[in-house]
């Protein structure tokens, strides 16, 4: 299912054909099998009118939730790119051979986060993230034993800097794991469907073409959410500028 939701284009035309198909089936029932009564016809629009409600409030929450954990991805993105930075100028606390093997070990870091956000394929991502452990523990293993000589609050300030950077990596892999449960998509999946029969069953003069407009709007606000909740294969991603501005700054002359 996550997979699935990884493709915004996919949700989009699942959802059109579900939901179209839905409201076909609630008018097919209503002229063929059991046709709406007179006196029923004003209690079944408050019905249609309390589920479109429903739907409406759950599609608000849902895309209040992806643009919350969106702005997030964002927020992480450039306390990474400030955590690189601090650590990098901390970086000369530390003795001269340990000071540039630290600088070195962050401007590659830093070129591997820039790749960790712009890449788009799963299997590149692992490699991605097996790469970051592993200079991860290159930093640690070349600040751990400075510290461990020289226990001074300069040489302390050094490695609280790159303890930050490790810190900030980990906040950024929660919050891109951090997505909108599956449960709520289904939830409204469910209800949607239910409002598109709704609307075919109380729609008998309704023309076909006007049936199809409560699915493409839905439809269109599924694929929106999942557009914005999807952090790697969706048009709307979070890009590294402050990444690749300071990346730019360390090539610098």
């Amino acid at each position: 299912m996550g997979a699935f939701l990884d493709r915004p284009p996919w949700v989009f035309a699942l959802a059109l054909l579900s939901l179209w198909l839905a409201a076909q089936a609630g008018k097919y029932l209503e002229t063929r099998w059991s046709p709406l009564a007179k006196e029923e016809k004003d209690q079944f629009k408050t019905v249609v009118a309390a589920t479109l409600t429903l739907l409406g409030l759950l599609i608000g929450f849902s895309f209040s939730m992806a643009v919350t954990r969106y702005n997030q991805r964002k927020s992480y993105e450039e306390a990474e790119a400030n955590a690189i930075a601090t650590a990098y100028l901390r970086a000369g606390l530390l003795p001269s051979a340990d000071a540039n093997s630290v600088r070195s070990l962050l401007k590659k870091y830093t070129e591997l986060r820039i790749r960790f956000y712009e890449e788009r394929r799963d299997d590149n991502v692992v490699r991605i993230d097996d790469d970051t452990l592993r200079l991860q523990s290159e930093l640690w293993s070349v600040v751990e034993p400075v510290a461990a000589l020289q226990p001074t609050p300069i040489i302390a300030l050094a490695v609280a800097g790159t303890n930050d950077v490790l810190n900030a990596e980990g906040s950024t892999q929660a919050a891109w794991q951090d997505r909108i449960p599956v449960t709520a998509w289904e939830l409204m999946a469910a209800i949607a469907i239910a409002c598109c029969w709704l609307i075919g069953y109380s729609g008998h003069k309704t023309r076909t073409s006007t049936l199809l407009v409560l699915p493409v709007v839905l439809a269109t606000a599924f694929y929106l959410i999942a557009e914005i909740d999807s952090p790697r294969h969706g048009l709307i991603r979070v890009l590294p500028q402050n990444l690749i501005t300071l990346a730019r700054g360390f090539t610098a002359p």
